[in-house]
């Protein structure tokens, strides 16, 4: 590598640029622009960056910049290479925020991908990477998965600085750390790892770094890429990792200890470690009083209807009438009366269409996508009754299972239940409630194998820990949550030292 920079820095100017272009085949985005410097132009020099990568008005002030300091000087050529690039640039400033010195053609290469422009000058061996990234990207907006009512309205974007800039103005503290790396032979993308020095724990942060330095693949086009290498149980339907592209809600996990890792080109940002109970919490349980954080129950009903309404349906209807009331009973009998299939088929027949339409709706373009989904749901659940091949109480039932695992708000959680509501069916068709119990049985057992760099997923239940119960079924008062999660922070486990509020005093 040492040779191989001392040939390319002792090439005349003409054949470092030919060099250059021929590395990139000659691309028609590739931009040599010829600038002579000095007062008589006696000084040559080339620009090199990639257009849309970089940002315009920062290369035309760089140009005038350069222009106009070296013009006003006679500085013969051959002081300005005895001197160098640095002593130049101390001499006469351009109008940059980063400047370094390159020499490798390797870190030339990519610098020029990153968005920085390589300035070369005729009969001197050093370059300089001017940091001009730019182009066009998106605007911070709104989350479109993790709407609130009452929060901020901020999110993440594409841009990797742009989001942890985000992050940087809700924690204001110099413990905040930033580590960046990059991962991808082809790709080259840029990650970067953020926590707090002394609440995150050291033995997380050095996992999660070991984990992301064995990642040898050729891209990294998304955060998934990374979340499916890192996670602890790569077979294992429930995520050990979760994301989030709302800035406010991964501030708050940074101060219980947790780590989050970006990706460069995508707006969702990974967290860990992660707990199972974490997925029923919403960033709108932390913005309202205490009092109304009973909504995470009724979560956790919804997530059980997601997951076992068919099923239990299904084993009602085929082996166990006896336990449904009489009236009912009846009730469902006159319904079922000419209907062709038995109750698993005539759910998995539903649960498949309503799964088709639902991909029909996120494929499709947004403005008939909601239309064609819920008009296919109607006009396909109507005419499914009408021609007797279901009753009217299976698309209750499955209608009921639809919007309850709408309600779940994490993504990732609402995937796997679409998953085990089928395996719930097939247990209940066979062995009916016995096999439903031993469905629940065989998950929760999995689940409590199941950590998360580390920490047992189902913390703080199994183990026990009475005071992280204060933040996990139902949220204490702010001002009674005194210490963060042991499991995630032991050697910072104090973030409020106030005993509490002041009853305000009366005259």
């Amino acid at each position: 590598m040492t040779r191989q920079s001392d040939n390319f820095n002792r090439l005349a100017l003409p054949e470092k640029v030919r060099l250059l272009r021929d590395t990139f085949g000659n691309s028609g985005d590739l931009i040599t622009r010829e600038l002579p410097l000095g007062r008589f132009g006696q000084i040559q020099s080339v620009l090199i960056y990639i257009d849309g990568l970089i940002d315009a008005p920062t290369i035309n002030d760089i140009v005038e910049s350069l222009h106009h300091s070296l013009r006003r000087e006679e500085l013969p050529p051959q002081d300005l290479f005895r001197s160098g690039w640095s002593a130049l640039l101390r001499r006469f400033p351009v109008a940059a925020g980063h400047i370094k010195n390159v020499c490798d053609p390797k870190a030339i290469e990519h610098a020029i991908l990153s968005g920085e422009t390589i300035i070369l000058l005729d009969g001197s061996e050093e370059c300089i990477a001017v940091d001009t990234q730019g182009g066009e990207k998106r605007q911070v907006e709104e989350p479109s998965t993790e709407t609130v009512v009452r929060g901020p309205r901020e999110g993440f974007t594409e841009s990797l600085r742009t989001n942890t800039a985000l992050v940087r103005r809700r924690v204001k503290d110099a413990n905040l750390w930033v580590e960046s790396m990059q991962i991808g032979r082809v790709t080259k993308t840029d990650v970067a790892v953020m926590y707090i020095r002394g609440i995150a724990q050291e033995s997380v942060l050095a996992e999660v770094r070991a984990r992301l330095g064995r990642i040898d693949v050729d891209a990294i086009l998304e955060s998934g890429y990374i979340e499916e290498m890192i996670g602890d149980e790569k077979k294992s339907i429930f995520p050990t990792i979760t994301s989030s592209e709302r800035p406010d809600v991964i501030a708050a996990n940074l101060l219980e200890g947790r780590v989050a890792v970006f990706v460069d080109g995508t707006p969702f940002v990974l967290v860990a470690p992660v707990l199972f109970f974490q997925y029923f919490q919403a960033a709108e349980d932390y913005y309202h009083r205490f009092h109304f954080s009973v909504i995470r129950l009724l979560r956790l009903i919804s997530f059980l209807i997601a997951m076992l309404a068919p099923a239990l349906y299904i084993a009602l209807t085929t082996f166990h009438q006896e336990a449904i009331p009489t009236a009912l009973l009846i009730s469902l009998a006159a319904q079922r009366e000419g209907i062709p299939f038995p109750a698993f088929v005539e759910a998995l027949m539903m649960e498949i269409t309503f799964e088709i339409l639902r991909e029909a709706g996120v494929r499709m373009p947004r403005a008939i996508g909601q239309a064609v989904s819920i008009v296919g749901a109607l006009v396909l659940g109507d005419a499914a009754v009408q021609a007797g091949l279901v009753s009217p109480a299976m698309v209750i039932v499955v209608s009921l299972t639809a919007i309850s695992n709408f309600v779940i708000p994490a993504y990732d959680l609402a995937l796997s239940i679409r998953l085990l509501r089928f395996a719930f069916m097939g247990l209940a068709a066979t062995f009916g409630l016995f096999g439903i119990s031993a469905g629940l049985v065989a998950m929760v057992l999995h689940l409590c194998s199941l950590r998360s760099f580390g920490v047992p997923i189902l913390s703080p239940f199994a183990p026990l820990s009475l005071a992280g119960q204060r933040d996990s079924l139902f949220r204490f008062p702010l001002w009674r949550q005194h210490r963060r999660p042991r499991f995630l922070s032991p050697g910072n486990p104090v973030r409020e030292r106030s005993p509490g509020p002041k009853k305000p005093s009366r005259t």
